[in-house]
């Protein structure tokens, strides 16, 4: 880890303020006296969150920590999830000062899941060893984390956090309860009842494990439930686990433990190096002509139906999302549902930007052949020499010229990263406009 002087005078060339050199991406940050952390927090943006350190209105009890504070020093990690994870682990190493009266004398959160017929997931104040539970996560220093990781987790495998009642609760009309205990309880079939009671244990498995960092072993598993209920043709509830996978792996991302980030907190980075290599290995195998993969864009369409189709495009440079790149477009021209024309009228817009946006070393269109031509036509007609693959799903592999390349390993983690960015990114803005004609 660098440790970074909070008072040093900045030397030639270099800003003031250290938060100023940060990365944008999530991690845990540090701020040390000598070599003891004295307070440590959780970013999804780091540069962001430890920039309002240096605000000039700060609270007392914040203030007293960056009067104190010598050095700063951080970890990047792959995910929310894993910065979220890998806090509350190094609070309860480490036991900060200012971590530990930051809530006014108040106990740190845990999650606690609770041993009954129907466990729920709930937070509490206190270990108490004598209570049986199933499991207990943290501490976490702030309700607002705890109440962070319970969200995500929540939508993926849905769980109860009330006691047994009557009636279905409003959770579970939301989604977020489901099967609900209470309507489990009312049902009248033996069958049902445990065909339902056996769903909701499993949801309650899937958030144990996802806790105690076991993320692989749970995609896994829910594969091969996926498999299992496509040949049994229930593709209803196969879809279902496919979204329970795909959700899964967007806030997860590389799924690392923990104990790898306090063993070697230069991790992330040489994770990302690993990714780069491999990619830029399969190229030049590929004999795909590039010389470095260092600033990288990804496309993809959305649309519904032909319906207020946008486009996106999303930049990694080092492997790393830089936000400030990313651009939306509105298809103007193109006819909805036509991908191809869609992506034409992308890439002619995009070459008019190539000195003031920067120009990428490789570009990634979501799609198969027809895409990848569609961008390179454009290109090579204005005698621009960019490389252009593509990168399909199922299985997932990347399109380079007439080649088809099955992904696996490093490579694959960070083009489906990209892929799953420019997806997100632009179904971001098809569901703005969407939602601007629904109000019209």
């Amino acid at each position: 880890m660098v440790k970074i002087p909070l008072r040093a005078i900045a030397p030639p060339g270099r800003s003031p303020n250290p938060f100023k050199d940060l990365p944008e991406s999530p991690g845990v940050y540090i701020f040390l006296l000598g070599e003891t952390p004295i307070y440590i927090g959780k970013a999804i943006n780091l540069k962001r969150r430890v920039g309002s350190y240096f605000d000039i209105n700060l609270e007392s009890k914040t203030a007293r920590m960056m009067g104190q504070a010598e050095y700063l020093t951080y970890i990047l990690v792959s995910s929310e999830l894993e910065s979220l994870l890998l806090e509350a682990k190094l609070i309860r190493s480490y036991m900060p000062r200012f971590n530990i009266s930051a809530k006014d004398d108040k106990h740190p959160l845990y999650i606690q899941i609770t041993k009954e017929k129907y466990p729920r997931v709930i937070t509490a104040r206190k270990f108490n060893e004598k209570q049986k539970n199933i499991a207990f996560f943290g501490p976490f220093p702030s309700s607002t984390n705890v109440k962070s990781v319970l969200k995500m987790l929540r939508k993926i495998f849905p769980y109860s956090d009330h006691k047994l009642g009557r009636r279905p609760c409003l959770y579970s009309h939301l989604g977020l309860c489901n099967p609900c205990p209470n309507g489990i309880e009312n049902l009248k079939s033996e069958d049902d009842k445990y065909l339902q009671k056996k769903k909701y244990l499993k949801n309650i498995r899937h958030v144990k494990a996802v806790l105690s960092e076991q993320f692989n072993s749970v995609k896994i598993e829910l594969g091969r439930e996926m498999d299992f209920l496509s040949k049994k043709e229930m593709y209803e509830d196969a879809q279902i686990v496919r979204d329970q996978i795909a959700r899964l792996d967007y806030i997860t991302q590389v799924r690392m433990s923990s104990e790898y980030y306090v063993e070697n907190p230069n991790l992330y980075e040489d994770q990302r190096n690993k990714e780069l290599m491999e990619l830029k290995n399969i190229l030049v195998n590929c004999k795909l002509k590039i010389e470095n993969c260092t600033r990288i864009e990804c496309y993809d369409i959305a649309h519904l139906a032909g319906i207020a189709p946008t486009a996106s495009m999303v930049t990694f440079i080092n492997g790393v999302p830089e936000k400030e790149y990313y651009r939306h477009f509105r298809i103007k021209n193109a006819k909805g549902g036509d991908d191809y024309g869609s992506l034409k009228e992308v890439i002619e817009r995009r070459i008019k930007h190539l000195d003031d946006w920067g120009r990428p070393d490789l570009i990634i269109v979501d799609g198969g052949l027809g895409q990848v031509n569609t961008f390179s036509e454009v290109l090579k007609n204005n005698e621009i020499d960019i490389p252009v693959i593509g990168i399909a799903k199922n299985p997932n592999r990347l399109i380079i010229k007439n080649k088809k390349i099955r992904l696996e390993g490093a490579s694959l983690n960070l083009v489906a990263r990209m892929r799953d960015e420019a997806h997100r990114f632009a179904r971001r803005y098809h569901h703005t406009l969407i939602s601007k004609s629904i109000t019209k």
